[in-house]
């Protein structure tokens, strides 16, 4: 298997100073899979432009590591299409010339931070040979479970004087703020959450949270902010290793969010280097806008108004809208946690789960079914039903339905769909297409909402009239009246102001 790498990712790799852990990551996983990487020629031209001949003499050195694509591959009629229509400048078309590599098969896939790149990819139906750095660690970790010799811990919130501030994670903040060591040791009383490789102890994610009421000072953003209760995000760094934990951050700011009652999130950040441009994608993904400067930093904000979209609900998360339908959907004990570990029991142990996974880090998560009708849709609210008879089945979890999909082409178009948001790894996911040909699974991609406070059983559900009895268990999608709904918001003690109407 052959891997191309975009001429970014080479470029940080093979620098004299490696500012870019992320890309350390990848490359221990392209030898683990066993990829040969492949250098194209239109980079060794763009690195030959660099005005020190030293640092250019130093890069051929390196690059003989490389299989190298001396002669680009003829540009495919398709390729020059979609070419013509997107690309801008000289180095857009060089991407082209690279994405046409992976057209006519002479590399098996491309590994690119580039969003044009991947634009045009899909464009062309290549999104499964085009990865990030994070889909390919993602993909590698799915097909290849045997190969993940580490685990990452779960989320852990810690006093920063109970932090290592030398580890080599702060040193791009270090470099981006001066004086970060100063505000790091000011902050020893104050609580991060972050995460941790068990196999060496360092840092893989950090996440600082900061209420400022609506008296704060904003003297130094422009566009001016008008007085608000806000969350700001202080600092917010990941290193991509294919487990999602940018998007498991990004539910802990909103919980965050919701619990304190902020009308707003905001977060100040640097555009220089590709992993704080990765973050501003992931903050766009979920609602923030660039709003103006503060300095040098551009400025995202989040409104975090009570407000729905069933057409975008990520720009509105964690809000949901009780004028749509209810559903309880059940889930057996094996796969809950795993899927909603937000939502453990108490009567299960939290040992059990402190490693972290893909699926129990993504918000957008899947579920998958055979049921017959009723079926629900966009922006219907889930309430998941963990199996286990009178008294040990319970109501966890609220979610709210993204988007529903009966038509896969084929068993790999289900697979790709369902691997990183489901419990079940690829073998299994396999097993369940082939099950039964004549009734093909459909797929829930679900938005992970809230967790219940307190857990209600089967008995209770009887009591209060959801379930009409033992018999009532729900197999598939049970609706329920939006009374019924609110009938378990309020025996299982819910904080009731992510509902909307």
């Amino acid at each position: 298997m052959k891997a191309l790498l975009d001429t970014n990712i080479i470029i940080h790799r093979e620098a004299s100073k490696v500012v870019n852990q992320d890309i350390g990551t990848l490359y221990r996983w392209l030898e683990r899979a066993k990829y040969t990487k492949c250098v194209h020629s239109l980079t060794i031209a763009e690195i030959e432009k660099h005005h020190n001949p030293q640092t250019v003499e130093t890069f051929h050195i390196k690059l003989k590591s490389y299989d190298q694509i001396e002669i680009p591959s003829p540009l495919q009629p398709e390729v020059k299409s979609v070419s013509d229509k997107i690309d801008a400048t000289q180095n857009d078309k060089n991407d082209s010339l690279l994405l046409n590599e992976v057209f006519v098969g002479r590399v098996d896939i491309l590994v690119t931070e580039d969003k044009k790149i991947h634009r045009k990819a899909a464009e062309l139906q290549l999104e499964d040979k085009v990865f990030t750095i994070d889909s390919f660690l993602e993909k590698t970790f799915a097909e290849h479970p045997d190969l993940v010799n580490y685990k990452v811990l779960n989320v852990q919130k810690l006093k920063f004087g109970r932090i290592n501030a030398d580890d080599n994670f702060f040193d791009s903040l270090k470099e981006d703020y001066l004086g970060f060591d100063k505000w790091f040791i000011k902050k020893f009383d104050d609580e991060a959450y972050i995460t941790v490789n068990s196999h060496n102890g360092l840092l893989l994610s950090f996440l600082y949270l900061k209420v400022e009421e609506k008296g704060e000072n904003y003297t130094d953003i422009s566009p001016a902010f008008i007085p608000k209760k806000r969350l700001k995000i202080g600092t917010f760094k990941v290193i991509n290793n294919g487990f999602r934990l940018g998007e498991r951050f990004m539910k802990i700011i909103f919980d965050n969010a919701l619990k304190n009652n902020v009308e707003e999130i905001y977060v100040t950040i640097f555009d220089r280097r590709d992993e704080q441009k990765r973050l501003i994608d992931l903050l766009e993904q979920w609602g923030f806008i660039l709003w103006g400067k503060k300095n040098n930093e551009l400025v995202y904000v989040r409104d975090f108004s009570r407000r729905t979209n069933e057409h975008n609900l990520k720009q509105c998360y964690p809000f949901i809208s009780q004028s749509k339908d209810c559903y309880i959907v059940p889930i057996y004990p094996d796969y809950h946690t795993e899927l909603l570990p937000d939502s453990i029991l108490n009567t299960e142990s939290p040992e059990e789960f402190i490693e972290d996974f893909p699926h129990r880090n993504c918000i957008s998560k899947v579920y998958i079914s055979r049921a017959v009708k009723p079926h629900p849709e966009n922006g219907d609210i889930l309430v998941f039903y963990r199996t286990g008879g009178y008294y040990k089945s319970v109501v966890s979890t609220v979610g709210v339905v993204q988007e529903i999909r009966y038509d896969f082409t084929d068993e790999n178009d289900f697979v790709l769909y369902c691997r990183k948001s489901s419990v079940f790894p690829e073998n299994q996911l396999r097993d369940m297409w082939r099950h039964s040909p004549q009734n093909r699974p459909f797929v829930v991609k679900f938005l992970y909402i809230y967790a219940f406070p307190h857990r209600i059983n089967m008995k209770e559900l009887i009591d209060l009239q959801v379930l009409n009895g033992v018999n009532d268990a729900p197999r598939g999608f049970k609706q329920i009246t939006k009374e019924q709904f609110n009938n378990i918001l309020k025996a299982t003690k819910s904080d009731e102001n992510f509902i909307v109407d």
